[in-house]
């Protein structure tokens, strides 16, 4: 079972922000900006950690919920844009990165990470919650 399965059967703690039945959206607990927000599909035990492995229907309603949360994202932080990011090699378990930008360079991977505090953390993810609640 993957880290991220046992997040969305709320196994491990998260700071959730958006949920269906499909998917499940939550704050990276090791964040490149404010509100860096990661979507998953709820599968208990992917078969591949690709996103490009699942199958067309599956593939366009994640983005759609990614789309969603995105609006919600841009609504509660301040930032030009949400950069998209398919890496999927650091958790075996298909994910999107949604991260807030003001410039190009807040995307790369290599910057040092933030270490925000259980209190900001959860701030954060009730205000991206509040501004999807209306999306999705």
């Amino acid at each position: 079972m993957t880290i991220f399965s046992r997040i969305i059967k709320g196994e491990l703690p998260s700071y959730k922000v958006a949920e269906d039945e499909k998917f499940y959206a939550f704050l990276d607990i090791n964040p490149l900006t404010k509100g860096h927000t990661l979507v998953v599909p709820k599968l208990p035990e992917p078969e591949s950690d690709y996103i490009f492995d699942l199958d067309d229907s599956t593939l366009a309603d994640m983005m759609v919920f990614a789309k969603r949360v995105a609006t919600g994202m841009r609504k509660a932080i301040s930032c030009k844009r949400i950069g998209v990011a398919v890496l999927g090699m650091e958790v075996n378990h298909v994910h999107i990165h949604l991260i807030p930008l003001k410039k190009e360079s807040d995307m790369l991977f290599s910057n040092p990470k933030l270490h925000l505090d259980s209190e900001e953390m959860a701030q954060i993810a009730n205000s991206i919650a509040v501004a999807i609640d209306g999306e999705l």
